[in-house]
């Protein structure tokens, strides 16, 4: 893997395709301005996230009948901050 590159605003400004291309090509860089650094310019990581399994966790618990009923009094306080 690549070091860290750092690089000013200015080295941007004169050719920023050049830095874009050098990110699409897996490069990361720390923009500096003045002196401090004030961002830092990478790729975007993909992954690829699988589905979940329709019914994954079937049978591992029971909804109760009384689940969307409206909650007690003291609760609904407790949320509500009285």
């Amino acid at each position: 893997m690549a070091q860290t590159q750092r690089i000013t605003v200015d080295d941007i400004q004169q050719d920023p395709l050049k830095y874009l291309n050098q990110v699409a090509a897996g490069e990361s860089f720390v923009i500096l301005q003045a002196d401090q650094a004030i961002a830092e310019l990478k790729p975007i990581q993909h992954t690829q996230k699988q589905k979940r399994p329709f019914g994954l966790c079937a049978g591992e618990f029971t909804v109760p009948d009384d689940f969307d009923a409206p909650l007690p009094e003291d609760i609904l306080n407790a949320f509500e901050g009285r």
